[in-house]
């Protein structure tokens, strides 16, 4: 394998900082698999996300959340394609995805995290971080109103309940889905968003340096009990990352459990190797290190600066 910057993919092989990069490998895996299929409303969702992100589209400002950034969202956009990619090339008997939920499912993605990005007209909020605990929603309406727009109308109200597999407002269990494979999809989405960020090569760096800020401005860093009382949840970015094991430990029992262990299907994608568990597998190793020998600084890896903040 090359040598991985920091950013690139688990294969080291596209940068998930530039949009066009992952939309030509998306189209790639696409077309592979439905040969006879046409790119054009992949292509207009990547266009429309890009311009999403750098402030150009009509009524939002630019991205300004510097975890949940465009490589974050591009990242789990891959990764979604790659996931699907392997369930197709490996299924026996089982119902296939087809070219339309292939286009449902990375379109999702690319959503997914739009509901940090303010809109102009938001007089209240300083920053996309305070939608923390309402970013998912935000995304849902987002999607449902979008997808007519590119021709999609048909998928727009399960696309509203799909972005729900990568959030925690509603449990896994009670999200509605027409039938089975529609929740196979969201599971793999849920899964791509957890699997991606957490095999990032700056991941820790990007745990303490962007995500705590963020935990802070959307109100995670604290909590308050019935009384009003606070409760530290993390008191500092260096505290996030010593945390980040016990974290991966929840995240686990989300993968395994709620959402089917449907990860695995990046291991047909690479033909045997789940480079995503294996990227994370290192992070999360790397954070215990920190924690027993409590030294944060050994995190020096430099992450993309992706913002184009107005």
């Amino acid at each position: 394998m090359e040598i991985r910057g920091n950013d690139y993919d688990v294969s080291a092989q596209f940068n998930t900082t530039d949009p066009q990069v992952v939309n030509d490998e998306v189209d790639r895996i696409y077309v592979e698999l439905y040969p006879s299929a046409p790119t054009r409303l992949l292509d207009h969702a990547f266009r429309d996300l890009t311009r999403l992100y750098h402030g150009e589209y009509p009524g939002y400002h630019p991205c300004d959340t510097a975890y949940h950034d465009v490589q974050h969202v591009l990242d789990v956009t891959l990764a979604m394609a790659r996931l699907i990619d392997g369930y197709e090339r490996s299924r026996i008997g089982t119902q296939p995805f087809g070219d339309s939920l292939f286009r449902l499912g990375v379109i999702t993605a690319l959503f997914h995290d739009m509901g940090y990005v303010r809109a102009l007209d938001d007089h209240e909020h300083r920053n996309g971080a305070e939608y923390t605990l309402t970013h998912v929603s935000r995304g849902s309406v987002f999607l449902r109103d979008y997808l007519p727009k590119i021709g999609m109308a048909e998928m727009a109200d399960v696309a509203a309940e799909l972005i729900h597999f990568t959030g925690y407002e509603i449990p896994v269990g009670k999200i509605r889905v027409p039938s089975p494979i529609y929740r196979l999809l969201g599971s793999m989405l849920g899964s791509a968003d957890i699997i991606a960020q957490m095999s990032d090569r700056c991941y820790l760096e990007k745990c303490r340096d962007r995500l705590y800020p963020e935990f802070v401005a959307g109100g995670l860093a604290v909590k308050r009990d019935e009384e009003g009382a606070e409760r530290v949840i993390f008191a500092s970015g260096e505290d996030l990352v010593i945390k980040t094991p016990q974290f991966f430990q929840g995240a686990r029992k989300r993968l395994d459990l709620d959402l089917g262990g449907s990860y695995s299907y990046a291991q047909q994608h690479f033909g045997g190797q789940n480079l995503y568990l294996e990227e994370l597998n290192k992070n999360i190793q790397f954070a215990q290190e920190i924690g027993e020998e409590s030294d944060p600084s050994v995190l020096k890896r430099k992450p993309p600066e992706t913002l184009k903040v107005d």
